[in-house]
């Protein structure tokens, strides 16, 4: 097996989706015997495309890596490193995508203009692309890739599955950072639409955007929603999996997923998913959720609605959820995609 540095930016066990696909990737490829050198970098790196120490500092920890050594590279990283800087690199790089950084929401729109031109760049000088989705795949070969050097590597799932779901009353359970692209504040709007009826929610996820969160805070207050929805922030892996456990609808109002772990995770457990239909989100849920348009918290609404009031409707959802559920990789089918992807470097 040959052996591999991969480059990860600051913390990466940190709770969001993409480290979390990092960091377990970076595990399964040890675990199989390979030798994984892992590479921190400054936490920053991301966004060193507006900051020349970290781009010296980035390219200089790079540079100190033994010649030819192939590089699994954070798209972060990716997105933000000048393709002169990247040129430079003597080895092979595979670029780990999860989605265009330049159409991430919230950027300004000079600097998303170019990162996108500079990840486009970029994307000739990588060895090897590999993505958590087709959907992603597609968005690249949009972009100029060649698709022969594209491998989708869905993040896998390694709880329990389909286990039986707790009756604990119409609970509805979000999982996403508290970002703008989440659509948090769309699914705050859509509760406050079926406020008739009994339910209460959750949204978990850690703070990315501290402006979006005292909005949703504030969007909660506005809207009379107290009391019944609340802002439970980051928890641990035990407690997230009781959360799924005691939900009775999963519902993540996204403007944008590049894959969607959240969303398998719900399918994992066997829940209804109501949703949007953005980005990679169709193909991720498949025939088990109801969606609606991104940013109409009245169709939204409406999907709640029918999964509150109808138990054959959950029903129905939730047995396609644990149907598709079941056929998701685990983490070692995705470190054993990449490992096919390393050994089989020319360079």
């Amino acid at each position: 097996m040959r052996p591999c540095a991969f480059a990860i930016p600051g913390d990466h066990r940190q709770k969001t989706g993409g480290f979390i696909y990092e960091r377990r990737l970076l595990e399964e490829l040890q675990a199989t015997g390979r030798q994984v050198t892992h590479v921190a970098l400054p936490a920053g790196a991301a966004t060193a495309v507006q900051d020349a120490r970290l781009r010296s500092e980035v390219r200089a920890t790079l540079e100190t890596l033994p010649p030819g050594l192939p590089l699994i590279l954070d798209g972060l990283v990716f997105a933000a490193m000048r393709s002169e800087d990247l040129a430079r690199l003597s080895r092979p790089v595979v670029a780990m995508l999860h989605h265009p950084m330049g159409m991430e929401q919230g950027v300004a729109p000079d600097l998303a203009r170019h990162l996108l031109a500079q990840e486009t760049a970029n994307l000739a000088l990588a060895a090897e692309i590999v993505v958590t989705s087709p959907h992603t795949r597609e968005t690249y070969i949009g972009l100029g890739a060649d698709p022969a050097r594209i491998t989708v590597a869905l993040p896998g799932y390694d709880g329990p599955r389909g286990l039986p779901q707790r009756d604990s009353g119409p609970r509805i359970l979000s999982v996403g950072l508290l970002a703008r692209r989440k659509g948090h504040d769309v699914l705050i709007r859509a509760l406050a639409e079926v406020a008739d009826l009994a339910w209460n929610a959750r949204i978990v996820g850690k703070t990315h955007d501290a402006a979006v969160a005292d909005e949703l805070a504030a969007l909660i207050a506005e809207l009379g929603l107290e009391g019944r929805v609340v802002l439970a922030g980051e928890l641990s892996d035990a407690a997230l999996s009781d959360a799924y456990r005691n939900a009775r609808i999963f519902a993540l109002a996204t403007r944008y997923e590049g894959y969607g772990m959240a969303l398998a995770e719900a399918l994992c457990h066997g829940l209804p998913i109501v949703s949007c239909a953005a980005g990679a989100v169709p193909g991720t849920v498949g025939d088990a959720a109801l969606l609606a348009p991104p940013d109409d918290p009245r169709a939204f609404a409406a999907h709640l609605r029918r999964l509150l009031e109808s138990e054959a409707a959950r029903a129905q959802l939730a047995g396609r959820s644990r149907a598709l559920g079941r056929a998701l990789p685990r983490w070692c089918d995705t470190a054993a995609d990449m490992g096919r992807v390393l050994d089989g470097l020319r360079s």
